[in-house]
């Protein structure tokens, strides 16, 4: 009996083991369940994420108006071909222009606007006051695109490729562009007055204002180099040359001439002194020599972080012209407006 019992309950005991073994597992397997499905929403939702992350900027590309407007390159390089032939320093008005735009709120052609009794654009702005030029040039293009294409191609994308051919009819490097820019239909004059960098900044400065744009150090310095062509006014370096002592004496008596310790706030000197119209890499031997014109160049060759590439740039052009170009296409991705945000302008001057 105690035998039979034992048998009984030894039975017994092990239909219930295996009824919570079976139990157990199918709780496992339902949390396993639960949990692969957690784990296959989390992955939906990530990769819809990641695709709207791609998608906005995939929005942008070289083939952006391929069908719409086929022959928009060749129709900005002429334009460009015949402002650069009358004036050389309209490569680097242009370029300006664009590094202005990019630096205020994205490439969105929002310096283009004209401030109106209604509407206060950053043409006005302290770094773009008087300083600002190039308009017409943009005006024209875009009379010329319109033409062919009405009502296709943003102010800001012609802006984009306008920069591009500029320095490439100076000597410079050429770039793929990425297009599909809209236009903005409102502008920051104080977001130009904060946010674009002064040339009287120091390198912690300049340094911390690029990588606010996503830009580093390298591309700091390397985008700087754009200041191989174009002038400045005596206004913006008169201290450099009357007060600073990392400056070669020659090359400030000789800007002296021509800026006055007061008065003659607009008269110009050029940015690089070997090759003042051409797009080359004499910058960096003027910053190795001493020669910045700005107290913002010379900043980046006076002991500091920056100087071991401005030596490297100085003595290879090819070097920074693949910076160059790359560094370009960076900025020139900066917060651009797509899809359907913003306009395309018929006027690059006023919104619609």
């Amino acid at each position: 009996m105690f035998d039979s019992s034992k048998s009984n309950f030894t039975t017994h005991t092990s239909t219930q083991d295996t009824k919570v073994l079976a139990s157990s597992y199918l709780c496992l397997k339902l949390k396993l369940a639960i949990d692969m499905a957690s784990l296959h929403n989390l992955f939906v939702v990530v990769s819809i994420l990641s695709l709207l992350a791609f998608s906005s900027n995939a929005q942008l590309s070289p083939n952006f108006y391929a069908r719409t407007c086929p022959n928009l390159q060749t129709i900005v390089r002429s334009a460009m071909r015949q402002a650069i032939a009358r004036e050389a320093r309209l490569g680097a008005s242009i370029l300006r222009l664009f590094f202005h735009d990019c630096f205020v709120n994205g490439c969105d052609a929002s310096i283009l606007l004209d401030d109106t009794a209604t509407f206060t654009g950053e043409k006005n702005a302290a770094p773009n006051r008087n300083s600002a030029r190039g308009f017409e040039v943009i005006d024209t293009i875009k009379t010329n695109v319109e033409a062919a294409c009405n009502a296709t191609v943003s102010c800001a994308d012609i802006l984009a490729l306008a920069t591009r051919d500029g320095i490439v009819l100076l000597g410079g490097p050429s770039w793929t562009v990425p297009l599909g820019r809209r236009d903005a239909r409102t502008a920051s004059q104080s977001a130009a007055n904060s946010q674009i960098p002064s040339p009287f900044s120091d390198l912690t400065t300049l340094t911390s204002m690029f990588a606010a744009k996503g830009l580093n150090a390298r591309e700091l310095t390397v985008l700087s180099g754009g200041h191989t062509i174009g002038q400045a006014q005596c206004q913006f370096f008169r201290n450099r040359i009357y007060n600073e002592t990392n400056i070669e004496p020659n090359f400030a008596a000789t800007r002296r001439a021509n800026c006055p310790a007061s008065g003659g706030n607009t008269n110009l000197a050029p940015l690089d002194t070997l090759t003042p119209t051409r797009f080359d890499n004499n910058y960096y031997v003027d910053l190795v020599n001493r020669r910045g014109l700005l107290h913002s160049d010379q900043v980046l060759f006076n002991g500091g972080s920056q100087d071991a590439l401005v030596r490297t740039y100085s003595g290879n052009s090819a070097a920074f012209f693949r910076d160059f170009a790359a560094a370009m296409v960076k900025m020139g991705n900066i917060s651009p407006l797509t899809g359907s945000n913003g306009e395309i302008r018929r006027n690059c001057r006023v919104v619609n």
